[in-house]
């Protein structure tokens, strides 16, 4: 009998433009629209196999080997039905030769390369690669943009991660939320040298979760409305055209204002949100002097930092200026050896951990104090990436019963 499986991963997206608050909790439709950047999965990706059997007595999933619930009613279970309808009105409906999938149980494998629930957006590379495999299963006629109104409902962010490069997510206005989906801004070839410095602040899971903390903004946050009706649309047509013209500096600046506005709105809320800490605030103020020395100079920002719900630092910047910026970060946050995988070769075989780090001419070294080893768990360092991938039989998560095999480290 013919084995019914697919196997994808999907990358993850950090956002320029902030997606915070739900007008609607069930269908996940924003209260404003948002941007992002699609991160190289060949760093940072979620793989998920999908697999259908008339055997399968109930559709089952497993995370990083750990069996989860599947809730009727639950963002999961929403996002396989979904896809099972698809398959039957747009394959099994139209061809009635095609092998009735829909009707068959799912069992599902999926693995995050990073920690989960670390303010990494496990949710939406994990959304993104569930309904992809599935797609791809299903063998379904659809754009990423008809898919990414399926992962929507699973995790909000996780619909920008159907495509590689710039992504705007369309808050949309039909209460239906079928045109609250996907777009891209532009493919991951137009700007390439786009480079992302992840700082590993805290792998701990966070105190409050987006979920909880965005609706308890949206109930209590006068500030949230004036960025909803005023502050968003303006900067989302700013950051696209910056994009477009590859103009780093108002790329820089849209990215920070709008990360720390988005700490001011949870401030806002009531009680307030602290999804910052000191070791957060202290990456922002050397990002801050970084900019200002490069400025002085004539050259524009050449770095933006921007903070999710959560402590971890992204430092967006363009290629040539990674090293100075590792060095910088690793000066104020010594690292622990082999913290730093040199993926880039930038410090051709030299442990960054080793070195004392430096910072650039005419910086003022006391905007921050020194910092313990560990303060910074660990540097990621990536770039502007594709959108999902199709992978071979050979990177399945499934055993021949059906059971997840043994995962790698």
């Amino acid at each position: 009998m013919a084995l019914h499986q697919a196997t994808a991963s999907a990358p993850v997206n950090i956002a320029c433009i902030k997606y915070w608050g739900k007008r609607d909790t069930k269908l996940i439709l924003p209260t404003n629209s948002s941007l992002s950047v699609t991160l190289d999965q060949d760093h940072l990706r979620s793989t998920t196999t999908s697999r259908a059997d008339p055997s399968f007595e109930r559709d089952r999933l497993w995370l990083n080997g750990v069996e989860e619930e599947i809730k009727d009613g639950g963002r999961t279970a929403t996002c396989i039905a979904e896809l099972k309808r698809l398959r039957r009105e747009e394959v099994e409906d139209k061809q009635p030769n095609e092998p009735k999938l829909s009707t068959y149980a799912v069992h599902i494998a999926s693995y995050n390369n990073f920690p989960t629930a670390a303010g990494l957006a496990s949710s939406a590379s994990g959304f993104a690669a569930l309904v992809s495999s599935l797609a791809q299963l299903y063998s379904l006629p659809v754009s990423p943009s008809t898919l990414s109104l399926i992962a929507r409902q699973g995790s909000g962010s996780a619909c920008r991660s159907l495509y590689g490069g710039f992504v705007a997510w369309d808050q949309g206005s039909n209460p239906t939320g079928i045109d609250s989906l996907a777009r891209e801004v532009a493919p991951q070839s137009h700007w390439p040298d786009i480079h992302a410095l992840i700082c590993v602040v805290s792998d701990d899971k966070k105190g409050t979760s987006s979920t909880s903390g965005m609706q308890r903004t949206v109930e209590t946050s006068e500030l949230l409305q004036h960025r909803i009706n005023h502050v968003v649309p303006q900067r989302l047509k700013a950051i696209e055209e910056a994009i477009l013209k590859k103009d780093f500096d108002s790329f820089a600046q849209i990215t920070m204002a709008d990360s720390n506005q988005f700490h001011a709105v949870a401030l806002d809320t009531e009680p307030p949100i602290f999804y910052l800490n000191d070791v957060s605030r202290a990456i922002i103020a050397l990002i801050v002097e970084y900019n200002r020395v490069s400025v002085a100079a004539g050259r524009g920002r050449r770095a933006a930092y921007t903070y999710d719900a959560g402590p971890n630092a992204v430092i967006y910047t363009l290629k040539e200026n990674v090293k100075e910026i590792v060095e910088l970060v690793v000066k104020y946050f010594p690292q622990r050896e082999g913290s730093f995988k040199d993926v880039f070769e930038l410090f051709a075989g030299v442990d960054v951990a080793a070195t004392e780090g430096k910072v650039v001419e005419g910086f003022n070294e006391a905007v921050a104090k020194k910092f313990e080893v560990g303060a910074v768990k660990g540097l990621i360092h990536t770039r502007v990436g594709d959108g999902p991938r199709a992978l071979g039989k050979e990177e399945s998560l499934l055993g021949a019963n059906g059971l997840p095999k043994t995962l790698k480290a």
